[in-house]
């Protein structure tokens, strides 16, 4: 059972030919075999899993259906979870249990969706190997020499090694779609404000963004139906309706234009890498796709642009981690001043605290003529 995809478990459940709690057992002892290797989640749900399990079991006898009804999954550990642990992948709040759950667990369950558990993740969302993590680097799958990618490295390492069909992450720079990439998985970063972050502890708020891990496309728009809409508690959500993703799947290519811009292929790319691509456009001219070369020519200033952006909105969002109303405190502080500096000197890692320290600096720059200038040119 563990090789299903999402879209497969679907069509078993609704014919019959397995139970959820017991494909939730199956995945929940593979996971406790393998795991181990992996270091792939942080947090087992059992007793929560397998309750969800029933009850999906009992929603279908009494004749409902869906496509996420029983599935199991898990969920990036930044996505508040009432009573469990939401660590971020920090000492910081290791010993956090969210008190309510985020807007896109709350949808996932209302769905009918199993909660296997909570998966490793760079702390913070701050890292591209998941190495970052208190709870020790996660592992490729496919070579356990290798790193899964990052942020989502736990998500994307779970359901490459097929412990579970698919799982929730999220994207700031790139945290789903690089994991995705390097655990031959599907991944994908939807437009900002599709998915609600109430819930979802921000990294860097304008530019992150939950969305799907799994093995096909055609999983990630099941899920991705199930996490998506508008939620008033998100001032950035966007109210729209959510349209069916999986209904064109399968359309024709007939005439569409994709747009390859030329920037991409600068030297730095590795040339097995743009042979992949190239041989990839060519697949899609093949089957009706119109291909066009494009410009973006200010890309040079993306990443410039990135890093005084998602540090310095990391500095004002982990201000609150103080050891004052929640997470880790530091033993015997001699006063205020010391118990806000051993707290976060302690709870954050080294390149949380990095990232703190240039957002700070970023934010020092005064507002005023050339103020843009000047911040560019010192992340640079």
């Amino acid at each position: 059972m563990h090789h299903m995809t999402l879209a497969e478990i679907a069509r078993g459940l609704a014919d019959k030919k397995f139970s959820s709690e017991e494909l939730t057992k199956t995945l929940l002892a593979r996971i406790t075999q393998l795991d181990p290797q992996l270091n792939s989640f942080i947090s087992l749900t059992e007793d929560l899993a397998l309750q969800q399990a029933k009850a999906a079991d009992a929603r279908r006898a009494n004749g409902e259906s869906g496509a996420l009804l029983g599935a199991p999954i898990a969920h990036k550990d930044l996505f508040c979870t009432q009573g469990i642990r939401t660590s971020c992948g920090s000492k910081m709040l290791d010993n956090f249990k969210a008190p309510y759950d985020a807007t896109v667990v709350a949808k996932l369950a209302a769905a009918g969706t199993v909660t296997l558990g909570k998966t490793n993740m760079d702390e913070f969302a701050m890292g591209s190997g998941n190495e970052t993590s208190y709870y020790g680097a996660a592992k490729n799958p496919w070579n356990l020499e290798r790193v899964p990618g990052g942020s989502s490295g736990g998500s994307a390492a779970a359901v490459a090694a097929r412990l579970l069909p698919a799982a929730t992450g999220t994207d700031t720079g790139g945290s789903i779609r690089q994991p995705a990439a390097l655990t031959n998985l599907t991944g994908l970063k939807p437009t900002y404000g599709r998915v609600s972050r109430w819930g979802m502890i921000a990294y860097a708020s304008s530019l992150d963004q939950g969305g799907p891990l799994a093995r096909t496309a055609e999983d990630c728009a099941i899920l991705l139906q199930g996490m998506a809409g508008f939620d008033p508690q998100d001032s950035t959500s966007i109210d729209e309706p959510v349209p069916d993703y999986s209904a064109s799947l399968n359309g024709s290519l007939q005439g569409l234009r994709i747009g390859v811009p030329k920037e991409y292929f600068s030297a730095g790319l590795d040339p097995r890498i743009a042979e992949l691509i190239h041989n990839s456009v060519k697949e899609l001219e093949k089957l009706g796709a119109v291909i066009k070369e494009i410009s973006l020519p200010n890309m040079q200033h993306a990443i410039p642009a990135y890093y005084v952006i998602a540090p310095a909105e990391a500095s004002s969002n982990l201000s609150r981690f103080d050891g004052v109303r929640f997470g880790y405190r530091c033993e015997d502080p001699k006063n205020l001043t010391d118990l806000y500096k051993r707290s976060r000197g302690e709870g954050f890692g080294s390149e949380v605290q990095r990232r703190i320290m240039v957002g700070a600096y970023a934010l020092s720059v005064p507002v005023a003529a050339g103020s843009r200038r000047a911040a560019t040119a010192a992340a640079e």
